[in-house]
């Protein structure tokens, strides 16, 4: 391996805080709020998550690009984060049926990132900051310009981004002379979710983030899915009413992610950012209706504001996380509804919460049977 003298870059913080480093080679400026993952593995699962759409990530994990990329596993055509922070980035990978290295991936996507940053202290310090806007600059722009264009992006509070990453056209998944039909509602969602539910009989119509509940009804379905996807869910008014009509018809509706909280929002639940969010594979999760532990993937900013949900008499919290007590899933008392907060449908994480794509499934069986 030839030496190569790269470039300096830079991380700026909304706060005015630097953090320096070294490019990996593609020039540009970027910008996005800045969160972490807790992840060990997965990388390209997370560049590719739709729910990223508009975050810089700092990855946690020392070493990234070492086992390169392979096509199987993106979770859209894609990468959705707006740019990469890391410690250690490997030019070189090592990995059976890896095609390119991370690199090239890379410039295929023109993202900007920044590497041999002291991501333990940047980490420490969104920790104790919260998440924040910043921008990744690899060109040498001035950091008098680079704040000025800073201050004029928007914060992810009360940003709206489905309509960013959703599919603009329905298309189908899976098998047409399936047992069940599901129509999906993309507010960004993952390809291993549709995985998971074409694997368990089901034939799936996706629909743009803004279709309304007549839409996804025409294809007479035997349940909905509401999806993760990206930003605040109080803009998406038109998903909020469309599953407030598939809870009045009582058909069976699972949500996950922001999916979960567009249904709390259909309810008059209120939600609200969290201070960091929860980004890893490595989150601990009780079911509150087994007393069971499960070890779940998580990426979500917002989050459903758990007093409001206790109040309300048709919900009851199945799940908790257990390092914060907040919401993550609940079901309705009186409907033919559940959602979670985490992600069953993650590859590179645990698979303890799978378990919920056939209670969907059930869910379905039962009211088919009804």
């Amino acid at each position: 391996m030839k030496y190569s003298n790269r470039k300096q870059a830079i991380l700026l913080l909304a706060d005015g805080t630097i953090f320096h480093g070294k490019s990996i080679g593609i020039e540009g400026t970027t910008f996005g709020e800045v969160c972490y993952n807790t992840g060990m593995t997965g990388y390209q699962e997370i560049f590719t998550d739709p729910s990223y759409f508009g975050q810089i990530m700092v990855a946690s994990n020392a070493h990234i690009g070492n086992y390169g990329t392979n096509e199987e596993e993106i979770e859209a055509d894609k990468i959705m984060i707006s740019g990469l922070v890391c410690k250690n980035f490997s030019f070189n990978h090592s990995r059976i049926n890896s095609k390119h290295n991370l690199k090239e991936y890379f410039e295929a996507h023109n993202l900007v990132a920044i590497s041999d940053v002291d991501t333990r202290a940047l980490v420490s310090y969104i920790r104790d900051n919260g998440a924040m806007n910043a921008a990744i600059s690899t060109d040498g722009t001035p950091v008098e310009e680079l704040r000025r264009q800073l201050a004029e992006v928007p914060d992810m509070k009360g940003l709206e981004l489905s309509s960013k990453v959703s599919t603009k056209e329905p298309y189908f998944i899976g098998n047409p002379d399936a047992k069940y039909k599901i129509s999906a509602l993309d507010l960004g969602i993952k390809k291993n979710i549709l995985r998971n539910l074409a694997k368990r009989d089901c034939y799936i119509k996706v629909f743009p983030y803004d279709a309304s509940y007549e839409d996804l009804k025409s294809f007479n379905p035997d349940g909905y899915f509401l999806s993760n996807g990206p930003g605040d869910p109080a803009p998406l008014v038109v998903a909020q009413e469309t599953a407030k009509k598939i809870l009045e018809k009582d058909e069976p509706v699972f949500g996950i992610c922001l999916g979960h909280q567009v249904l709390a929002l259909a309810n008059g639940i209120p939600t609200y950012k969290m201070f960091n969010g929860h980004r890893g594979i490595n989150h601990p999760v009780k079911n509150m209706l087994t007393g069971e532990g499960e070890i779940t993937s998580q990426n979500h900013g917002f989050a459903v504001v758990r007093e409001e949900l206790e109040k309300h008499p048709d919900f009851e919290i199945t799940h908790e996380h257990i390092n914060d007590g907040t919401v993550a899933g609940m079901r309705m008392k009186n409907k033919n509804c559940f959602s979670v907060q985490y992600h069953p449908e993650a590859s590179p994480g645990p698979h303890d919460a799978s378990y919920l794509f056939d209670m969907f499934v059930s869910n379905i069986e039962k009211a088919k049977n009804k």
